[in-house]
């Protein structure tokens, strides 16, 4: 049995980008399990831009990440030692794992879940995790997509947006634009993903090419970045318009608040609505969701991707390539 873990842990708040000095690499003993317990080694760590916004003292929907404690994150890994009934040693199981390579699971609030059995845990915490799931509800139950709808999504060459594009297709979108940066991006898009039309943002003609690509308005606009990419969004609304507000990337590494979108009176005008929501508001309906995606994954209409960063002490770096455009697909951390 291990004696030994290695934990990424948080030195000290980042202002923009973190850097070396924002975490550090520490190693501390292996707990010994107490009864309903169960020690986990960690094989990947799940990279996603939230884990930036906790790094800092801010208010969330989470509390923030403590000076001196282990960089919160979710992730999987393999069973290797049990007291409870719960877990079995060689079980796969994911959930909050942190940056570390050994965690213990507990029976209670926040217990791990089994992985699916036949999926690998890398497409697993891609597709049937928080990024699949947040596409899933995100699209379906805050945007309310009906058949029909013109959807546009941002970030869309990333791991949520490129499943919020092939899941509106799925379910009967009438044309689903994607917004990237760069032309390989934008070419994959169409080209491996089915969206029908792509924008790259670094063009900077955004508003025109959605009101070229989307004449009669964007039925549903799913936000993964903010600023004004989400303000061209609000200047090409649909009558009834919905947008989804899943994440503000575009100002996570700012060390000031960017000023609110200036169109948002467009939502007046064309009777839209702009909704706000976190996954863990959905985290009983999991199930459910994971059986119809696991089911649409099997059937061959869902693609995905993984960016592979390899070593625990690389963690900071794959978060970092969020903010680059470094990658392309779910980013996760190899830990061993």
């Amino acid at each position: 049995m291990p004696t030994k873990n290695r934990q990424v842990v948080l030195i000290e708040r980042p202002t923009g980008a973190i850097t070396s000095a924002t975490c550090s690499v520490v190693e501390v003993p292996v707990p010994d399990l107490e009864d309903g317990q169960a020690l986990v080694a960690v094989s990947h760590l799940s990279i996603d831009p939230t884990i930036r916004t906790w790094m800092d003292d801010a208010p969330g929907y989470l509390p923030p990440i403590g000076i001196g404690e282990v960089i919160r994150s979710g992730g999987g890994g393999q069973v290797i030692a049990s007291r409870s009934d719960r877990y079995q040693v060689g079980d796969l199981v994911t959930g909050i794992t942190g940056w570390q390579e050994y965690v213990v699971a507990d029976e209670g609030f926040g217990a791990m879940a089994p992985a699916p059995a036949g999926i690998d845990l890398a497409t697993t915490l891609n597709v049937l995790g928080v990024t699949g799931m947040t596409a899933y509800f995100g699209l379906l139950e805050v945007g309310a997509l009906k058949e029909g709808d013109v959807v546009v999504v941002s970030g869309a060459a990333g791991a949520t947006g490129s499943m919020v594009g092939q899941l509106a297709k799925i379910n009967g979108a009438a044309s689903v634009v994607g917004i990237a940066g760069g032309p390989e991006k934008c070419a994959q898009l169409v080209d491996e993903l089915g969206f029908d039309a792509a924008i790259d943002y670094r063009q900077g003609k955004v508003s025109a090419e959605l009101h070229r690509l989307c004449p009669k308005g964007i039925d549903v606009y799913f936000d993964n970045v903010g600023g004004d990419i989400l303000d061209a969004a609000l200047a090409n609304l649909a009558m009834r318009g919905r947008v989804v507000l899943c994440g503000a990337i575009a100002g996570y590494n700012d060390s000031s608040l960017r000023p609110g979108p200036a169109n948002y009176t467009s939502l007046i005008i064309r009777r839209g609505r702009m909704e706000g929501f976190i996954i863990l508001d959905y985290i009983a309906r999991w199930p459910e969701a994971q059986a119809r995606v696991a089911g649409w994954l099997a059937e061959g209409r869902i693609h995905h991707a993984e960016h592979i960063v390899e070593g625990l002490e690389n963690a900071p770096d794959a978060l970092n390539l969020l903010f680059t455009g470094g990658n392309t697909g779910k980013v996760l951390v190899k830990v061993a």
